[in-house]
């Protein structure tokens, strides 16, 4: 597996016009618009839920108040994954390397790897939303239509019947986010922040959220959703999504977590025997959700 002169033979001469391939132009870091970062010092973190407490019940004059009690609710355990790639590469072909191919690949394509990898694994949890060979501590996976309260009644995070991106889909969005209740079912105030899509429906998202009037109508109605201010953090592209029709709200409910255990470092050894050299990249970290109501998505077919 070791890279050597035969490997990247055209690299040891002079005349090369150029070299291509080990790196491009990157998209900026987009997970932080899916998740909140929080560190960590565990081999994992974990997070339950807390009931709250019902309604008041009217207290008879002389008679004792009603008493309710809270409850531990689903926990959800975040179990830090350490991710990692290397290359070895001989120390012949390091000698004799016209073109500083070996620093390219130690800077530019294996830190690229590496990036690209934790957007990757960051954006399978919505890739997997809809899916039920992944599920959350209540038996359900992110987007549902039943997810399980614990003292209350089942409640969505998804559309009823699934929809693609449109006006009237992310209307209807807003109203099922804003009418979610607490595990007690007590109205709790949750509300739309950010729209994630993939890059087929960017045009779209724009001109749904940002025109001053409706469009793709005649009517010289005004946008609801701009003038209302009902996405506040705007639309954000994460070219990680794998379906091109799926699309996701998130809400001001934390719940949506990435923890950060080790950051990335940069590694390099030498073998004694063969005098090849080792570069090697190591991270650990883990992403995943608990609360569902930080998230609502549709599937369409």
């Amino acid at each position: 597996m070791s890279i050597n002169t035969g490997s990247l033979a055209k690299f040891l001469w002079p005349g090369l016009n150029r070299s291509y391939g080990l790196a491009y132009d990157e998209h900026e870091t987009e997970y932080p618009a899916l998740f909140e970062t929080r560190s960590s010092t565990k081999a994992y973190e974990e997070t339950a839920g807390v009931s709250s407490f019902g309604l008041a019940s009217v207290k008879p004059e002389g008679d004792s108040v009603s008493f309710d009690t809270a409850s531990q609710s689903f926990i959800t355990r975040f179990t830090h994954v350490t991710y990692g790639l290397g290359f070895i590469i001989t120390r012949e072909m390091v000698e004799d390397d016209q073109y500083t191919v070996v620093g390219d690949l130690r800077a530019k394509a294996l830190a690229m790897s590496m990036r690209i990898t934790k957007e990757t694994v960051a954006a399978n949890v919505y890739n997997r939303a809809f899916s039920g060979s992944y599920l959350g501590a209540d038996g359900l996976e992110m987007c549902s239509t039943a997810h399980v309260a614990k003292n209350g009644p089942t409640y969505a995070n998804e559309l009823t019947t699934a929809a693609v991106l449109s006006e009237a889909s992310l209307e209807q969005a807003c109203i099922d986010i804003m009418k979610m209740k607490n595990d007690r079912g007590l109205n709790i105030k949750v509300i739309p922040d950010s729209l994630i899509v993939p890059p087929d429906l960017v045009f779209e998202a724009s001109r749904i959220l940002e025109s001053s009037l409706r469009s793709g109508t005649a009517d010289n109605d005004v946008n609801a959703l701009k003038s209302m201010g009902k996405f506040p953090g705007g639309v954000k592209t994460n070219h990680y999504l794998t379906d091109t029709n799926n699309w996701f709200v998130r809400t001001n409910v934390p719940g949506v977590i990435h923890y950060q255990r080790r950051d990335y470092e940069f590694t390099t050894d030498n073998e004694f025997n063969s005098e090849n050299a080792k570069f090697k990249a190591t991270e650990r970290y883990s992403f995943g959700w608990d609360d569902p109501r930080s998230v609502f998505g549709s599937a369409p077919a």
